[in-house]
């Protein structure tokens, strides 16, 4: 049960230490103020001490944070309302953030007469919704909630005024709203130096808590700067942003630092810009004041509650803020007799507003540096830390990247010292020429050193409690293995890297997981290396860099030991790249990881296009297999006696080629070959990458043709799919946007498309896909038109080309139209943006903020990228939308199930990452709601989540299933209230009075007494433990790699305040809506070290599913999917000695999920992108980067396989053949990147070694080995 904990004299003190439910226990009054800011309180506070006759009655007042949790609601409602006639409330951020609390008081006012219950918005756009919760008039309310906005002496009089008539039961007075100067400077000298605005709330001021403005502006005098202090309402406010542009155009300031939180504009129309900041065009930084004391900030391993974490970093990057420090603190400083309340006030923290101050002092300096003297840093990453692997960016060509950025630089006026590299390849060849992180390098001459003393000078500054954490692991500085003799023979740590004068490009140092295997092991939170740090001194302080750029998603700086957001000075990110103005080129499908780059290393995103897109289609045995079907289904048709040869051909053949994939593998006869040839269709029309994208530039034509009718198949903006148009057109019945590939055509559809003279010879139209292709066809020879006609006449987003009919009819017209005019040239300014926001942000100036997401996904509001993006409103999650798709998955895989396995689905792990949340919505949690049986509730004006229904088992028809969530570290930091809102739904349904066949979950609870469902890294770190595993290869058997994502995974997550497992006793509760649980909105989380907890539920697990919300990359693409879908896997068979069931669903089509085996999903993969001739080719048109990522693939595929024994026998024997028998491929690699070559090579032999290739062949083996040998030469030869 939970446990309790009474303050009896203090309401809304600071909550127990010991973790347990703060229970309020205030004394009764006739009036209660409720309030979420606690300015409010203390502004009352003061105005009575000053005038107690304003009321008669007794008047409370709390913050709404003391009661975050229903138990303490409930409490409060029954102790200190009974008296209560008038309860105002005032609420930040809409009903979400305190819905039950809402709930309870609407029930107060109706339990007796003559109750008035006044709900205030605390902004403008929520306060009509809000209204309408309460019983009094809503003019009254809309007139109190102004007076509140307003607030001044004043205001607050004639508030307290209408409570004070309204107890009485007097018609209250109107109140006449007395608006304050808006915006109010504050302190404003003549004084030398930089200005910088400073913004704060009004309502501090009007509340005499004014001490963060003023430590603020004299740290900002501290360093010379002269700063411009402004009193806000809010900055949503129009006629405020025009008084603050204006203030500040005037003044000519160089940065602002925001501490209001919000956005200036609404989340529905941040993609069209900020007005307010892009007047003033300068960099807007937000500085952070935490509703917590410092000392629960210090202990917490999030930094931040959910509430600041919504409202004070995602939503103010709706403008493009770069998020700082947390500046100031509410510290509980008196409790008020009259109002029996504890206050706060807000507390500054001197250190970390001179961390805030400097960074912003250097964005300065940076921008009025003369471009000559300006010192930039480019970083590469490199992981695994082998030659093969250099300059990781995914999607991008890294190396070709960084080449052209130089020409930039050089162009523009940046002392960059020649000769530059010719392209990528060139660049490459340069950085092993010197030293790496590849061990093999080592006799190489490094870049430079920095001298252990001056690495001794710094790290004596640091704090103790991090010294120390970082020494147990590595020991100290002395004795460090990276240190060796420099020139001059004292000890010191190498640079690794090129310089080219006023730019230094360099290879981020390794996290230290290669030089013990056990770290791996039992290091989840491995500190970085001494010769990490010491690399980035380096370029701090003795190359005086003054602008860092990370090229590429991703590196490891952003994923060091830490708080998640609001750093402090013990946090390793911080430790490595200190207030250093930080620009990072990412790509702009990843809005999760980006966004964990932006809160805990100060980022500028300049996001980048995606690669370029195309179908599959088939190649070799593939397309001769089809024109096979067609010749025996036509000869089928008309009774030929060749029909019965082709047929056993075909049979032959489809053994040969190990076809059809293995969901439909039982089938016989001519079942067996429709199989095959729905597949066919499926495999042909699968969307791929066609090459990777070089930043600030376009694919080549016929490339960007491909990649434009990848965007514009998705419906969007009321206007259907170009495919879509055409085929409404054409008068077919099929949706080429939602229907199955492998689906049979309609008659009617078939005989349209025969009729038409442009397909009169086509006879292998079957399947929709057959169709599909057809209008595929179609839609890319009108768009190559369209791309080569913008070329030519230079299209752009102020010029787009009127055009004229070109579609076969008024529908595909439309489309055409629609994308002329926005679609096409957003996508042909993508170069030129990129470009700029580069150049920009080298500059000091602000980059423009945008949205993110998958473009190929409906989300052509991504593009032009070359912008700093931000992610998605947590208020909002997840979606209607996102439920509904993830319901009907939930419905797919419990009838696949079920089919397969003759009995109903009742235990589930599912891996939840933060990017694709922030991409899809949450459809990964309304998944697992869904499986088990619950129902988010959406409130109506704002269709945010409010609460949680628990279904019927009458309305299910099925069992529940008993979902365990795997979640990332990067969902844990940025989606605390998810996590809340799911042990929710676990707390509701383990106290339903079901039986273990309905309900595992409430069976389970009752026998251990907890119904904990949400695992994770430990606290501050990141990542699922298997990488550094596979890449090492120090590991033995499949059991290895389940007990290290067992050691990495054990952490498991709940509310910060809920130290019970459940709302109320097992078996004592009815579905419906569930009111006995913590709110997600208020509740932080808190990690407790659960291992037997873990493995009880994955001891159970049936099922592990792994959901991709988009087709822009694969699961062999990144180390991620194998990492925790393969580490589930691994671990169920680990602690039980069998598997789980393994399943892959496609969400990337919200129209249509799919939903199969992780076996078809590795097929469908290797045979439309590893073995497919269109992207390896394309790969070798990116030379060394193509080669690389050609090796990555390999490299997951036998992950993956290593850690689940799900990939099929002859796929090595395939790719073996097909890259490394191949002359054309080996050529390639042999020229561009042979380090490539031999990792492939010794990968295979690998997996014949660990039995994983059990069906190799002598001669395979033995010119894979010669490969070793011949690639080893080619990589030591001069």
């Amino acid at each position: 049960m939970v446990a309790m904990h009474r303050l009896a004299t203090i309401p809304g003190a600071p909550e127990p230490a010991d973790g347990s439910l703060p229970f309020v226990e205030q004394e009764p009054a006739e009036m209660v103020l409720l309030s979420s800011a606690d300015t409010d309180l203390t502004a009352v506070a003061a105005l009575l001490e000053k005038e107690p006759q304003l009321i008669a009655g007794s008047l409370r007042a709390l913050n709404l944070a003391a009661l975050g949790h229903p138990a303490v609601i409930d409490h409060y409602v029954a102790t200190t309302l009974p008296e209560a006639t008038v309860v105002l409330v005032r609420l930040l951020g809409g009903r979400g953030h305190w819905s039950y609390g809402l709930e309870r008081l609407q029930a107060w006012s109706r339990s007796a007469e003559g109750r008035t219950l006044l709900v205030l918005a605390g902004t403008a756009e929520e306060e009509h919704a809000l209204a309408e919760l309460g019983n009094a008039p809503a003019d009254l309310t809309l007139a109190l909630a102004g007076c509140m906005r307003e607030s001044g002496t004043t205001n607050q009089r004639q508030v307290l005024r209408c409570l004070e008539r309204l107890r009485l039961r007097q018609p209250p007075l109107m109140p006449v709203i007395e608006p304050a100067p808006d915006p109010l400077p504050h302190d404003w000298r003549n004084e030398r130096g930089a200005r910088v605005g400073v913004i704060l709330y009004r309502a501090q001021r009007q509340a005499g808590d004014t001490g963060l403005m003023e430590a603020m502006l004299g740290a900002l005098r501290q360093r010379g700067l002269a700063p411009r202090g402004l009193w806000v309402s809010s900055l949503r406010d129009a006629a405020v942003q025009e008084g603050v542009a204006d203030l500040y155009r005037r003044e000519a300031v160089a940065a602002v630092l925001c501490g209001t939180g919000f956005a200036s504009v609404r989340f529905e129309l941040a993609g069209l810009g900020a007005p307010l900041w892009e007047r003033l065009d300068v960099p807007v930084f937000q500085m952070l004041c935490s509703a917590r004391g410092r000392s629960a900030w210090q202990e917490s391993s999030i930094g931040l509650g959910p509430l600041d974490l919504s409202l004070q970093v995602v939503l103010p990057e709706l403008d493009g803020r770069l998020t700082t420090r947390v500046a100031a603190f509410k510290e509980w400083t008196a409790s008020d007799p009259n109002l029996g309340t504890a206050l706060h006030r807000t507390e500054a923290d001197p250190q970390r507003l001179g961390w805030i101050c400097e960074l912003v002092e250097r964005w300065i300096e940076l921008a009025r540096t003369p471009v000559a003297q300006r010192r930039v840093a480019l970083v590469l990453a490199n992981y695994p830390t082998r030659n093969s692997r250099l300059a990781n960016g995914v999607g991008l060509d890294t190396p070709a990247s960084v080449v052209l950025m130089l020409r930039w630089l050089a162009e523009a006026g940046y002392a960059v010292e020649e000769p530059l590299p010719a392209d990528g390849d060139g660049l490459i060849q340069r950085l092993l020429a010197g030293r790496t992180n590849d061990p093999e390098s080592g006799h190489r001459p490094p870049l430079t050193h920095l001298p252990l003393r001056s690495y001794l000078s710094w790290y004596g500054s640091l704090p103790v409690e991090g010294r120390e954490r970082l020494e147990a692991v590595w020991g100290i500085p002395e004795r460090d293995l990276g240190l060796e003799p420099m020139a001059d023979g004292q000890q010191g740590f190498p640079v690794r890297g090129l310089d080219f004068g006023s730019v230094a490009l360099l290879v981020q140092p390794d996290r230290g997981y290669d030089r013990d295997p056990e770290l791996t092991y039992h290091s989840p939170d491995l500190p970085p290396t001494h010769a990490y740090l010491a690399q980035y001194l380096w370029l701090r302080q003795s190359f005086g860099c003054q602008v860092v750029v990370h090229v590429g998603k991703h590196g490891n700086l952003e994923w060091l030991p830490g708080k998640a957001v609001g750093l402090s000075e013990h946090c390793f990110p911080e430790w490595a790249l200190g207030p250093l103005p930080h620009l990072y080129p990412f790509i702009v499908n990843d809005p999760g990881e980006g966004s964990q780059a932006k809160r805990r290393s100060q980022a500028v995103i300049l996001d980048h296009l995606t690669p370029p897109l195309g179908r599959a289609g088939l190649h070799g045995d593939l397309q001769a297999l089809e024109a096979l079907l067609d010749e025996y289904w036509e000869a089928r048709q008309l009774g030929a006696e060749r029909a019965e040869p082709l047929r056993l051909e075909l049979d032959r053949r489809l053994a040969e080629l190990n076809l059809p994939a293995s969901e439909s593998s039982g089938a016989v006869g001519d079942g067996r070959l429709e199989a095959a040839d729905g597949y066919l269709c499926e495999l042909k029309e699968a969307q791929i990458r066609l090459g990777l994208h070089t930043y600030g530039t376009l694919p080549e034509p016929a490339k960007l043709a491909e990649l434009l009718l990848c965007l514009a198949r998705p419906p969007q903006a009321g206007l259907p799919g170009l495919t879509q148009a055409l085929a409404l057109d054409l008068g077919l019945e099929l949706d080429p946007w939602a229907d199955r590939e492998e689906a049979p055509l309609g008659e009617a559809d078939r005989d349209r498309l025969l009729s038409l003279a442009a397909t009169s010879g086509a006879i292998g139209l079957r399947h929709c896909g057959d169709a599909i292709a057809l209008l595929e066809t179609m839609a890319l020879a009108l768009l190559r038109r369209e791309v080569g006609e913008a070329l030519v006449s230079g299209c752009s987003p102020a010029a787009p080309q009127s055009g004229v009919q070109s579609g076969p009819g008024t529908t595909s017209d439309t489309v055409l139209r629609a994308l002329r005019q926005r679609l096409l040239p957003d996508l042909l300014a993508c170069a030129a943006a990129e470009r700029e926001a580069l150049l920009a942000g080298l500059a000091g100036r602000r980059v423009a903020a945008g949205p993110s997401g998958a473009p190929s996904r409906g989300r052509p509001d991504v593009l032009p990228t070359g912008r700093n993006f931000y992610s998605v409103d947590l208020r909002g999650l997840p979606t209607e939308a996102a439920w509904d798709l993830g319901r009907r998955s939930a419905e797919l895989l419990l009838e696949e199930h079920l089919q397969s396995e003759g009995d109903d689905l009742r235990h589930l792990a599912l891996s939840v990452w933060g990017t694709a949340t922030m991409r899809n919505g949450g459809e990964d949690i309304g998944q697992a709601l869904a499986l088990m049986g619950v129902r988010p509730v959406w409130d109506g004006p704002t269709r945010r989540m409010v609460d949680l229904e628990v279904l019927p088992l009458t309305v299910l028809g099925r069992p529940r299933v008993d979902v365990t969530l795997r979640i990332s570290g990067l969902f844990r930091d940025a989606f605390p209230q998810l996590v809340g809102w799911f042990n929710r739904a676990c707390s509701l349904v383990a106290a339903l009075a079901e039986s273990e066949e309905a309900n595992p979950l409430a069976a389970a609870a009752r026998r251990e007494g907890q119904a904990w469902r949400v695992y994770g890294s430990a606290p501050g770190a990141y990542g699922a433990g298997l990488q550094a595993l596979i890449d090492s290869g120090q590991w033995e058997s499949r059991s290895d790699l389940g007990e290290a994502f067992l050691q990495w995974s054990s952490w498991r997550y709940g509310a910060a305040i809920e130290s019970g497992a459940m709302a109320g006793e097992p078996g004592q509760t009815e579905p419906g809506r569930g009111a006995s649980a913590w709110d997600p909105s208020q509740a932080g989380i808190e990690a407790s070290h659960d291992r037997a907890g873990l493995e009880a539920r994955l001891r159970q697990v049936q099922v592990v599913l792994h959901n991709q919300d988009n087709r822009e990359h694969d699961l062999l693409d990144s180390d991620d999917y194998y990492q925790f879908q393969g580490g589930l896997s691994a671990a169920v068979e680990h602690l039980r000695g069998s598997a789980p069931q393994l399943w892959f669903a496609d969400h990337s089509r919200s129209e249509r999920p799919r939903m199969h085996r992780l076996e078809k999903e590795f097929d469908k993969v290797l045979r439309s992108r590893l073995l497919n001739p269109r992207w390896i080719e394309a790969m070798q048109g990116h030379g060394y980067k193509g080669g690389f990522e050609m090796a990555a693939s390999l490299d997951y595929l036998f992950a993956y396989d290593a850690s689940t024994g799900r990939v099929p026998d002859w796929s090595y024997g395939a790719l073996a053949d097909r890259w490394l028998d191949d002359p054309a491929v080996l050529a390639f690699l042999r020229r561009s990147n042979p380090w490539a070559l031999r990792d492939m090579a010794e990968r295979m032999l690998e997996a014949h070694n660990r039995g994983l290739w059990a069906g190799a062949q002598n001669e395979q083996v033995a010119s894979l080995r010669e490969l070793v040998l011949e690639s080893e030469a080619l990589i030591e030869a001069p």
